[in-house]
């Protein structure tokens, strides 16, 4: 067992794509507990493909991808914010149109090139094993804004998941408290889609918080299972996909995923004996009525 480890991560290449999967599993998890916590999970997947059309226009302009990113994400959180101020649709009304079109727009525009077809399947589901150094230093440093992010918004975010009314009550500002949550996870996404893409970045900001849910109640509980279960789901994920031959972005995202399906599985049925065992604790200690003669 030891063996199938240190022959995947024996070459330089898995052992960088191995920090940087660790990198985007920690920023993600972090701050994909607050988007399963508050249910924003429909604007994290629209997040992950919003910043397509930046990045296309990087290809076509031969400018940085990761500014093109982040362009697009300000583009996204401010069309978000308009439609939200502006008309009297919900949220997710202004998050589907923006989901749509920005993506739309990226892939209209990544047509527009001769290597079309391998553009896009490396923008959506990313190359891990492509990871650079300087990728790897913009993933520490967005995780060291994302922590610190976390850390000193954690009482608003808290009292903002409870709701913007308590937050406004508590003089925290839910207005700010949004945007500054909406702002790191764009931040995450921009980091992080180079590693995984923008497809499978959605998965990695849902799946591994969504699975430390399952099992504990405290948000900084929460976060720390949250990474160790990203953790888990990079280094397994690579391992399997350098012995089996798989493409390695999806092979990471796939057991992250599962991770959640088995705990879910596992959970149920724990609670399903227990359930058993108070019934019958229940039966056994009710009184038995004696029968008069």
């Amino acid at each position: 067992m030891i063996n199938f480890f240190l022959d995947a991560y024996a070459s330089d290449i898995t052992r960088r794509a191995l920090v940087g999967g660790l990198l985007a599993a920690t920023m993600t998890s972090l701050i994909g507990t607050w988007v399963v916590i508050r249910g924003l999970a429909f604007f994290g997947d629209a997040m992950a493909h919003g910043v397509l059309p930046g990045i296309a226009l990087a290809v076509v302009w031969g400018f940085d991808l990761t500014l093109g990113a982040a362009a697009s994400a300000i583009v996204m959180v401010l069309g978000i914010n308009l439609v939200h101020r502006t008309t009297k649709l919900s949220d997710d009304t202004g998050i589907g149109l923006l989901f749509v079109g920005m993506l739309a727009l990226g892939v209209v525009i990544i047509s527009k090139q001769n290597s079309f077809a391998g553009d896009l399947t490396g923008f959506l589901f990313g190359d891990v094993l492509g990871v650079r150094n300087n990728e790897l230093l913009l993933g520490l440093a967005a995780l060291v804004i994302t922590i610190v992010g976390v850390v000193v918004g954690h009482r608003s975010f808290l009292a903002l998941s409870i709701g913007a009314d308590k937050a406004a009550t508590l003089g925290l500002r839910p207005g700010l408290a949004h945007v500054a949550m909406l702002v790191l996870l764009s931040l995450t996404v921009v980091a992080s889609f180079r590693v995984v893409g923008t497809l499978l970045v959605f998965g990695f900001l849902v799946a591994p918080p969504a699975t430390a849910v399952l099992l504990v109640r405290r948000v900084p509980t929460a976060m720390v299972v949250a990474v160790g279960f990203g953790w888990l789901a990079v280094v397994l994920g690579l391992a399997i996909s350098y012995h089996a031959d798989t493409a390695a972005s999806a092979t990471v995202a796939g057991i992250a995923v599962g991770q959640f399906f088995a705990v879910l599985i596992v959970s149920e049925a724990v609670h399903a004996i227990g359930r058993r065992r108070q019934s019958g604790a229940a039966r056994s200690d009710a009184p038995v009525a004696s029968a008069s003669t």
